[in-house]
């Protein structure tokens, strides 16, 4: 399945290999990807990334430089008796490019029932074809 979003050429979500692997290459101990939702309509882009079991007051951080989303989360581990786990502690990172002229520094974030909603402003683009005259000189 491909990304509704227009990307750069050769910009391929290089950040979600952290997620899946990039063949031939292992991930780093104790980094893990985080899964995400995205979409671009109605002059906004949203990203929805799945993080249960953090708290967003510390243990979330988001940024966005020179068009390059980030977020970073912690989860640790509880010290609880078990016998088996599946669940992913420690560092959890995901990068994803915005589009062309989103308004990283108007983002905004959100938390609710564990999934985390960050939401970008990003301007309609003009449609339409517009004729340039030459003028003789």
């Amino acid at each position: 399945m491909s990304s509704m979003l227009e990307r750069l050429p050769g910009w391929p979500d290089l950040f979600g290999w952290v997620e899946t692997g990039l063949p031939g290459a292992h991930v780093a101990p104790g980094l893990h990807g985080i899964r995400i939702e995205e979409h671009l309509g109605d002059g906004t882009y949203v990203v929805r990334a799945e993080l249960p079991g953090v708290d967003p007051d510390k243990d979330v951080e988001i940024t966005v430089d020179d068009g390059l989303l980030t977020l970073r989360a912690e989860r640790t581990e509880q010290t609880t008796e078990k016998h088996r786990t599946e669940f992913r502690y420690g560092t959890l990172a995901r990068a994803v490019r915005l589009p062309a002229g989103a308004k990283g520094d108007e983002a905004a974030a959100e938390y609710k029932d564990g999934v985390l909603t960050i939401t970008v402003p990003v301007p309609e683009a003009r449609t339409g074809t517009r004729a340039i005259p030459v003028r003789h000189a």
